[in-house]
């Protein structure tokens, strides 16, 4: 029951402080909280505001022990995306039923596969139409701060470039999701909002326009 009729003071506060040098007319919006979760085991848990993906842990509250940039390519557009009210959609992220990865979704039906590992940077990058999956342009597990190899090309150190992602730094080449940082192939009608992964199995739901797609993912490649 409550204690009082008033919920003015909280027992944890999740928040990682921010660079009032990178302070902007749209800082508030940017760090709103679209969906949060729990970790199956509850000692995790899972943000996502609208540029990035946060994984905390329960009991280290100053910061969280991964971000993942989600939207970075869009930060030089959030003009655009506020006078189209993209800059206030709500998307959803989920953990798998072993924690070990999360998903969260993007533009031009594409949503992404991380490993939830601190130390892992790799992601998948997938795109929620069915005919994609029939010429197999699935994405594949792709290093993120690497267009060529599994490891990193600056020796292992972590960068800004994630090649084969929606946020695919301009050296990235020829990766397959790389054309869509292009101002005019972002088609923000396409939108991965909603999505569901199994408790116990390989299978994820997605919600892409009218379709409802349920790939089965077995760590490096849907299934269908």
């Amino acid at each position: 029951m409550r204690e009082s009729a008033l919920c003015d003071q909280h027992a944890k506060q999740f928040e990682q402080e921010e660079d009032p040098s990178a302070r902007s007319f749209f800082s508030e919006i940017i760090s709103s909280i679209s969906d949060v979760r729990f970790s199956h085991d509850g000692r995790y848990i899972l943000s996502r505001d609208y540029l990035t993906v946060k994984i905390w842990d329960v009991n280290m509250e100053r910061q969280p022990v991964k971000t993942i940039p989600i939207h970075e390519h869009l930060r030089p557009r959030l003009c655009d995306t506020y006078e189209n009210d993209s800059i206030f959609d709500k998307f959803e992220v989920v953990f798998s039923g072993d924690a070990k990865n999360v998903m969260t979704g993007s533009y031009n039906n594409n949503f992404m596969i991380y490993p939830s590992d601190p130390d892992k940077e790799v992601e998948v990058v997938l795109q929620a139409d069915k005919s994609a999956f029939k010429a197999k342009k699935v994405g594949v597990p792709t290093p993120i701060n690497s267009s060529t190899s599994p490891t990193a090309t600056n020796g292992g150190k972590k960068g800004n470039s994630r090649a084969g992602s929606p946020a695919a730094g301009a050296a990235g080449q020829g990766g397959r999701m790389r054309k869509e940082t292009d101002a005019d192939q972002i088609d923000f009608n396409k939108k991965i909002l909603h999505m569901s992964w199994h408790p116990f199995e390989d299978s994820i739901a997605i919600a892409a326009t009218n379709n409802d797609l349920e790939p089965l993912y077995n760590g490096t490649r849907p299934v269908v």
